[in-house]
Parts: structure tokens; sequence; C-alpha cells
């Protein structure tokens, strides 16, 4: 996905802790569980519960085992990265690539430049069997066993490259959501200039670049720079992300006869549906979310969608009732530890009625893109709206994320200190207000309980649990606790107000600078009947 780009990798984000009220709670306390630990800095172990349920396949493009498509001999793509599929106005699967590279390929990650770089190029597929791989029948060419590139660059940016990041058809009409890349920067991050549509009436041959259908990036993150493409009942659905891999995901819609009209599209807000105001929309699934896909699953009875989550390393599946939410907090179904520098994760169009779902997933190194399996009975569906409750979805050694720390905390690996699984998260320090907490995002005035399994030392007196508005705007709900020498389950029930971005936070204050520690694990924040 572009030279210089660096591979995903886990990265933790601190920032400021707010002060929490009170609220009603119930409190269970779990009888013969282990006694208390002393909460101290530990260094990582070798534990961990991380697992990928998805499986390879067969290799989609690009060099390495598996690969039954030959690409490098039949159209000069030894390397390349994505495979954005869609249902195209021919009835096809069609499959967008990102950057790609040819003879002089450097053999690992992307580049250089002068090895037959193309930003973008397509495939077309009729192979309906897919336990054996994904057959491409054939790939627009320039000329004879070599693919071209079919979204040019932008002569009046600074443009490094043109990323296709989701893609539809209407009728006779194909369409496809690119980015304009401005620069890259560390791993996980980069800045566009915008992002556009383009459209082809041909059958993907020929593209056009609307030059009235673009989303400026004028502030540096603004929403749908990445996005997903889905048409149900009579509208297109474009969830879209900011830059990069760090943002929260967002939803518009437009009529499927208007998908060029960018002033057409209505945006989801807090209080429903409002045409012309992205900078309104709210988020309807909390980052860190990339490289996004999303389709209706007939099987589930749900909406699902894989994208990859880089501060857990590795590809989530997610899924929700209806395309606004709420999005569960995302389950692993492919790890960079089974994976090494894994990313994308789009979905092939004839899993949408199935049982198992086929996906695009790319590898940095050597820099292919495979096609993977997941048997969704491996994966049931956690209605769980928190990310990583357990803290098990991680490699030893990583940074607590998506969990955020402040003031002093992390997470135990291994240790003993769990209530199930082999990790816990803790806070512990002699001063001040001390916190693990993440992003949810809710449904307005819908009614949720969040639980969850505590322990803290004797000198604890000041411990909270609950739901609170970001940016110490006010807390929610609340459990205050003190000392809990045993696993205690704690519930907070609560109605989310106007505002659906909300943070679930466990934490405590230090008492006339005494030394305490607060040990929790299995969050679950679920909505009520």
């Amino acid at each position: 996905m572009g030279l210089l780009r660096a591979f995903p990798r886990a990265r933790a984000r601190a920032v400021a802790a707010v002060t929490a009220l009170g609220a009603a709670v119930t409190v269970l306390a779990c009888a013969g569980a282990p006694a208390a630990a002393d909460g101290a800095v530990v260094s990582p172990g070798a534990a961990s519960a991380t697992s990928s349920a998805a499986q390879p396949v067969a290799l989609v493009a690009g060099q390495g085992a598996g690969d039954v498509n030959q690409t490098r001999t039949r159209f000069g793509v030894h390397a390349t990265d994505l495979g954005v599929m869609w249902r195209d106005s021919r009835g096809r699967v069609a499959i967008a690539f990102g950057d790609t590279y040819g003879e002089g390929w450097g053999g690992d990650g992307a580049g250089p430049e002068s090895a037959d770089w193309r930003f973008n190029t397509l495939a077309h597929s009729g192979d309906s069997n897919l336990a054996d791989g994904m057959r491409i029948d054939s790939m627009v060419t320039d000329r004879p066993g070599h693919a071209r590139q079919i979204l040019p660059r932008d002569p009046a940016v600074s443009e490094v490259t043109v990323i296709p990041t989701a893609a539809v058809s209407v009728g006779s009409r194909d369409y496809i959501h690119y980015m304009s890349v401005r620069s890259w920067g560390p791993a996980g991050t980069w800045v566009t200039n915008y992002s556009g549509l383009a459209y082809s009436d041909d059958g993907g041959e020929n593209w056009t670049k609307a030059p009235a259908a673009r989303w400026a990036n004028q502030g540096g993150g603004e929403r749908f720079q990445m996005a997903a493409m889905v048409r149900q009942g009579g509208f297109v659905h474009l969830f879209g992300t900011p830059n990069g891999r760090f943002g929260n995901a967002y939803l518009a819609r437009v009529a499927e006869s208007r998908v060029l009209e960018t002033p057409a599209y209505e945006y989801w807000t807090a209080s429903g549906w409002q045409a012309g105001a992205p900078d309104r929309a709210v988020p309807v699934a909390a980052g860190p979310v990339g490289e996004l896909s999303v389709q209706y699953n007939s099987h589930l009875r749900r909406w699902i969608a894989l994208h990859l989550d880089e501060n857990r390393a590795a590809i989530v599946m997610r899924t929700a009732p209806v395309p606004t939410g709420p999005w569960t907090g995302g389950q692993v179904v492919a790890h960079s530890a089974d994976y090494p520098g894994l990313y994308g994760g789009f979905l092939h169009p004839d899993s949408a009625n199935g049982s198992e779902v086929y996906f695009a997933m790319s590898r940095w190194s050597p820099y292919h893109v495979q096609l993977m399996r997941l048997r969704l009975a491996d994966v049931p569906v956690n209605p769980n709206l928190v990310q990583d409750g357990g803290f098990e979805d991680r490699l030893p050694g990583a940074g607590p994320a998506p969990w955020i720390v402040g003031g002093r905390g992390g997470v135990d690996y291994g240790k003993g200190n769990a209530h199930s699984g082999l990790n816990n998260g803790w806070v512990r320090h002699n001063s001040g207000w001390n916190n693990l907490y993440q992003k949810v995002v809710l449904t307005p005035r819908k009614r949720y309980r969040l639980s969850g399994w505590m322990r803290s030392s004797g000198s604890n007196s000041e411990g909270y649990f609950g739901i609170r508005k970001p940016s110490g705007q006010g807390v929610v709900a609340e459990q205050k606790f003190g000392s809990l020498p045993v696993h205690t389950r704690l519930n907070v029930e609560f109605t989310a107000g106007d505002a659906n971005e909300l943070e679930v936070f466990v934490g405590g204050w230090s008492v006339n600078n005494q030394d305490f520690w607060i040990q929790a694990d299995d969050i679950v924040l679920e909505e009520l009947p």
C-alpha cells in the first residue's frame, strides 16, 4: 500500500484522565478466587491467548507459496497489496490492487520506484469455487502480459500514490473510492490530499476521476478518506475513516442514482441522517479502524466488518444489527503472531450468503495478497462493545492498547492475576488519579449494562468503575469501590445520552499518598433489551 509504507505494529497512546461521580450498581463476590497479588509492574511473560481463526487458502497476486495465478509471468505483477473486491457491472468479481511492482522489485516490501511501479491495477475473476483459491481470469492491460495502472496521478497536487479503498457497482456503472496520498508517516499513519470517486462505464477497462466527487482533507483528519461501500435498500452506504489507521469509522449514504453527487450524501449524526454535513457525522465504531471492509451476512443476519486494528496488530471482525450499530468491540480473526506484517482484510462479495467468509489479506513481507478463509462458527458473535475486555488479544510485551493508561498502569501477562484467561489490566501508584480506559460508540438514549471483575489492595478506598464522557466532560454512571480481596463483579447500568462517543474506565485515587493497586478483567458492555 505504497512506497516506504512501514509495516503494521502496535502502538499505545496516553491522554488525560477525568474524575468520577456516583451511580447505582449491583456487586457480586467471587467465592474461591485466588489470593490478591501485589499488582506490581511486571516484565511481560511468554503467555498469550492470541490465535488466528482465519486460515490461508492461496495467493491472489504477487509471489509466494500457493501461487495459483502466476501474476508475475501472466501480468508483470511481481508484488502488490490490498485486493478490494466487488461484484462488478458485468457480474464478475473485480479486484482492485494498490501499489504494484514488476521487474526489478526488491524482493521484500514495496519498491523500488524503478521496478515498473504502478499506483494501482485491476483484475477480474469468474471463479465461484474459492476452497482452492480464487483464479484471476484477466487483468486490465496496456500490452500483452502487462497489467496497467487504471487511476492516474493528479498533477495539480503533491502526490505519492493513488490507492483504491472501496468499490461498488450500480447498474452498468462501476465506482471506485480512492485516496490521493500526499505523504507517508510513521507506521500506520499517512496524510491524504483528498479522497474521491472514479467511475467506469465499460466494465472497468477505462476509468474517469469525477472532479466534483471528492472529500477534501483540509484539516489532515477529515472523515471518509478511506472507505467501504455497500448497496442496500436503494442506497449506497459509505463507511469512512480518516487517513491512517487510528481513526473512528463514520457512515454516510446516498441514493444509488446520485453516487457522484457529494451534496446528496446524508451523514449519520447522533440524531439521524443529515444531508451535506460530513463534519457532523458521528462515529459508528470506535477506532482504531484501518482498511475497512463491510457487508451484510445473511447467515448471521448481521452486518460484518473486517479491518486492521493497528493497536492489536490484528485483523478483527465486528458485527452489528444495522449499519449504524452498535458495532461490537471486535474479535481477532488473523493476528500478526501468525501472519507477520499483515494488513487489509477485504471481503469477497460471495461471502455475504454463507457460513464461511473469504477475504483478501495483504502481507508487507514479502508484499503480496492472499485469500483467507474464516468459518463463522469459529468466531461466534460476541455482543461485547468493549475492545479486548479480557486483555487477551495481544502479544507478550505489547502495550495496553486498545486500553489507554492515564497515570500508571498496564497489563499483567500470564502472572496468575487474571479472573479468567491469562492476562488482566492493572493500575498502581502512590499519588494522584490512575486509570485504564477506552473509547466506545453507543446508540443515544439506549439502555446499557457495563460489568467487570475487580480486585484491589487493602489500601484502596477510592476505586471507580464506570462510563464517562470524553475530555473531562463528566461521568455518566459509575460504581465506587474500596478494598476487594477477591475478584468481585461490578455491574453499572445506565442510559446513554445524546452523545454517542463515551469512555469505559476503571481507576482509583491514592489517598494520603498511600500505595494502592487495582486489577481488572473480563470487562463487558452490552445493550439491554
